[in-house]
């Protein structure tokens, strides 16, 4: 199964602020060897401790059990034949996304009928009509494969499970973290994808270098004032930093034993 990290931007003080914006000035200083300061700061590195571990899986109907059953078969397929993992390339590697697009809802056809939330990039988004994800290009994968037409339903997030439990739509696929409140209204496939959360800071930061444990990280964490906190938070989601290391800086989940009152950005919990 695919591993994906998602990182806390928590790079000490103003430093990430600055960081993130470097690469994108115009107006960077170069030291007497020529190098950027946007180069400098692009040096990032990641703490290989897990502060949390999640499973991402589909919602379905539980009045369709024979659709989470072919859902489940349909997962382990593609994890088999590497669908899965050309999928997730087009979006972490080398590949190109492929645009999905939904069909007019009619209820006199054979349709599978998807709720999402297309504001969670790299899972689903938006450009004009048309989306784009790995949970998107895997819906539309499973409606061929069963046959249907593809019939995708943009809301808000807190209204994608409670659509499906009130058979509105048929499956929900909207980078889900599993759950028992949520496994109470819908029936959730095998999982497709699992994710951890951990600290990125700047390359030549040693805050965490003497970590060891989830514990030791979060203590720091713990000790970090408000403007540290709140500097990360005013950090683009997706900064040219991250790109340089290869790591997405997606929406982050807050952490119940971390001292702070919200997320560093919108979370998907």
């Amino acid at each position: 199964m695919k591993k994906f990290n998602k990182v806390i931007a928590l790079v000490l003080a103003v430093l990430f602020v600055a960081a993130s914006f470097a690469a994108c000035s115009s107006n960077s200083g170069k030291d007497d060897k020529g190098t950027t300061e946007a180069a400098k700061t692009q040096k990032v590195k990641v703490i290989d401790i897990a502060l949390s571990d999640e499973e991402y899986a589909f919602g379905v109907d539980k009045k369709q059990p024979e659709l989470k059953e072919k859902a489940n078969a349909f997962i382990k397929e593609i994890k088999e034949n590497g669908k899965l993992d050309e999928i997730c390339n087009h979006y972490f590697g080398s590949g190109e996304p492929a645009g999905v697009t939904s069909a007019a809802e009619d209820s006199t056809k054979d349709q599978l009928v998807v709720a999402t939330n297309a504001e969670f990039e790299p899972f689903e988004y938006k450009k004009g009509d048309t989306f784009y994800g790995i949970d998107m290009e895997i819906a539309k994968a499973l409606a061929d494969s069963l046959g249907k037409e593809l019939v995708i339903k943009d809301m808000k997030f807190e209204a994608v499970v409670t659509s499906v439990q009130q058979q509105k739509c048929d499956i929900a696929m909207a980078g889900l973290t599993v759950n028992e409140s949520r496994a109470k209204q819908v029936d959730f496939t095998d999982s497709y994808y699992s994710a951890s959360q951990k600290v990125v800071v700047k390359g030549d930061d040693t805050t965490f270098d003497a970590c060891k444990t989830k514990e030791d990280v979060e203590k720091i964490l713990n000790g970090l004032d408000s403007s540290v906190k709140s500097a990360a938070r005013t950090a683009p989601p997706v900064s040219p930093m991250y790109r340089a290391a290869r790591i997405w800086a997606l929406p982050v989940l807050r952490h119940s034993s971390l001292a702070m009152t919200t997320p560093l950005w919108p979370c998907r919990t």
